[in-house]
């Protein structure tokens, strides 16, 4: 635990034992760089100790062209929160039937800092530049095998159809 403790007289700070996370401008930078390296132009960092762990807190750092395919989280029902750190990216949500029903362009420069998905509700989002990181928190346990219900009408990770959907939600949004 950290305390303020005596030394000649002035008191400091003893961060030895230190648990406190900090996000700053290297480990987002760190995060870029393996983002702009992975196959699927995206890593997460996680801060929660584990897959059990009620609140799920992770950066998500995403390059521009990576596909995260729309989803829900239901059974159990889960909120799950997008805060940007850096960069543009587009959130949106979405009618069972695939309609785009709102999105939001999270970034700090328009004021626009985040946005709270709630259950049962298909959402995505997109990488709008390269660097981009976002700071999300999702309600847990996380467990892999019923974490995400993917949306039917929504072309699986790596299919050639991957390309033309995400330009069609681009079109959709940034042309209106």
């Amino acid at each position: 635990m950290n305390r303020l403790k005596q030394q000649n007289g002035s008191k400091i700070l003893n961060t030895q034992n230190s648990e406190m996370i900090k996000i700053n401008r290297q480990l987002l930078d760190n995060l870029s760089e393996k983002a702009r390296l992975a196959k699927r132009k995206r890593i997460n960092h996680n801060f929660h100790p584990g897959n059990d762990a009620v609140l799920q807190r992770l950066l998500n750092a995403l390059e521009s062209g990576t596909y995260v395919r729309p989803h829900k989280h239901e059974k159990p029902d889960k909120n799950e929160v997008f805060i940007v750190l850096r960069g543009r990216i587009l959130v949106v949500e979405y009618e069972d039937d695939g309609t785009i029903d709102d999105y939001v362009i999270l970034d700090h420069t328009t004021e626009n800092y985040a946005t709270e998905i709630p259950p049962r509700r298909y959402h995505s989002m997109l990488s709008l530049e390269n660097g981009t990181i976002a700071y999300e928190f999702k309600e847990g346990p996380y467990h892999p095998e019923i974490d995400k219900i993917f949306a039917p009408w929504s072309p699986e990770e790596g299919s050639p159809e991957v390309e033309n959907f995400l330009n069609m939600i681009l079109e959709a949004t940034l042309t209106q």
